[in-house]
């Protein structure tokens, strides 16, 4: 795969915005290069726009070396980056899986990208010929998460391994809830394909949605394409921060994880009870997905209790079908008393 093909032409010529931090890194007693206030240190200072510390930490946790990482605010912004990078608006398109995790959509539709869905099988799994058969010449993106999201579970290993060989472009791996999975990440088939990148996220098991830090693996030169493209401060330093302290202390993500998983097998015997549940799919993520007789009915019985879960009956193959969140023995426990009341 030769990346200079599939980088768009305006971005590979380039020239990115060179803020202060980049071109002086290193420590100084004075700094009055980058026009900030003198007061209220430390959040007075821009913050390291490549984020090293950071990606130290993670690559100590993650086993992936610091020039594969790319840094974002949240998974959203290296979504995005990607399309920016490797689409060309009005002209170039993307595959999808479908049903999945809806900004991929979302992106495309922003930057006027043709987004291809095709839809899994009845085990909400995939084919990866059918796939392939879906792209074209124009084709820069395929679109995988693994777990999928609203689904829940793991796609075909071996399936993804077709998909990584057969097509030409950029191929992404959404990884959000991998951590609740006992399949191992795809971060360690970097160096066998140059054409992989893994989403992962500081938000699911690691319990910090609110600062909004996802991460990005793929080979150097596609790390060094999405560091040309974003913004000079993309990740700011209380997130910064925030995430080195959690990185810090894997153990507490581990025992979080551990109790969600056990929340989980027992919220799945529970539900089984209920003669208005139709069925569970298999999940491997922090939720699942059940069908029932009546989504919007239960929904609504739900809202009115305060009890909030996920209506998926809008999307592709999920009608009737709720996605609840696996949530602490407390709220776990008060959702099932009400569906008794039901």
């Amino acid at each position: 795969m030769n990346l200079n093909e599939l980088i768009r032409k305006n971005i590979l010529e380039l020239h990115p915005y060179s803020c202060a931090r980049n071109e002086f890194q290193g420590e100084a007693s004075v700094f009055l290069d980058a026009n900030e206030n003198p007061y209220n240190s430390p959040l007075n200072r821009y913050p390291d726009p490549l984020q090293i510390e950071l990606k130290e930490q993670i690559s100590k946790i993650k086993n992936v070396p610091v020039e594969n990482i790319f840094t974002g605010n949240g998974s959203d912004e290296a979504i995005d980056l990607l399309y920016r990078a490797f689409c060309e608006p009005n002209h170039d398109n993307v595959v999808a899986i479908e049903p999945t995790y809806g900004m991929y959509k979302v992106c495309a539709d922003i930057n006027d990208v043709e987004y291809r869905k095709v839809m899994l099988n009845e085990n909400f799994d995939i084919e990866a010929y059918r796939l392939i058969d879906a792209t074209n010449v124009r084709s820069k993106i395929i679109w995988l998460c693994s777990p999928n999201n609203p689904t829940g579970n793991s796609l075909n290993r071996t399936e993804l391994h077709k998909i990584l060989k057969w097509f030409r472009g950029i191929v992404v791996i959404d990884e959000a809830y991998i951590d609740f999975s006992t399949g191992g990440s795809f971060s360690s088939f970097l160096s066998e394909y140059p054409n992989l990148v893994v989403l992962q996220t500081m938000s699911k098991a690691w319990g910090n949605a609110a600062v909004r830090l996802g991460m990005a693996y793929g080979s150097a030169e596609i790390v060094n394409v999405l560091n040309k493209i974003k913004y000079p401060y993309n990740v700011n330093i209380l997130t910064q921060n925030a995430v080195v302290e959690a990185l810090q202390n894997p153990e507490q993500m581990h025992e979080w994880v551990d109790k969600l998983l056990v929340q989980r097998e027992f919220m799945i015997k529970e539900l089984e009870k209920y003669n208005f549940v139709n069925h569970i799919y298999p999940t491997d993520a922090n939720f699942i997905l059940v069908k029932v007789k009546d989504a919007n009915s239960l929904y609504k019985y739900l809202v009115k209790k305060s009890i909030i879960v996920r209506n998926r009956s809008n999307v592709s193959l999920c009608e009737n079908c709720i996605r609840i969140t696996i949530g602490t023995p407390q709220e776990n426990k008060i959702l099932l008393d009400e569906l008794k009341r039901y």
